[in-house]
This record gives C-alpha cells, sequence and structure tokens, in this order.
C-alpha cells in the first residue's frame, strides 16, 4: 500500500494496467494490498471502472 494514494487512485491505476478483467478483481487485489476496497463502490464509478478495463484489454 502507498500511504501517498487514495483507493480510488489504486483502483484506478490497476484497471489501466489491462491486467484485471472485472472489479471484482480490482477490489480483490485492493484489499490484498491494504486499501479498503469497499470504499469502491456506486453504479457510475463501477461503469466507469468497468469502461477502462475494457479499453485497456483493447489496447
Amino acid at each position: 500500500m502507498d500511504p501517498n494514494k487514495t483507493t480510488l487512485e489504486r483502483a484506478f491505476e490497476l484497471a489501466k494496467s489491462g491486467r484485471y478483467t472485472t472489479n471484482g478483481e480490482i477490489k480483490q487485489v485492493l484489499a490484498q494490498e491494504g486499501y479498503t476496497a469497499s470504499q469502491i463502490t456506486g453504479p457510475a464509478l463501477m461503469r466507469q471502472l468497468r469502461q477502462i478495463l475494457i479499453d485497456s484489454r483493447a489496447h
């Protein structure tokens, strides 16, 4: 866990990495890294992360 990085920032980094395919995987990695994955919630945020996951796999 990077103390200078918020859970949301890390979630976006993970989504952009192209290594994950679902929001559930992102939440799991966040929890493993010591972040509070329960902060990643809400339909708009979940859609945004899902779109980033899709876009990152297309490249």
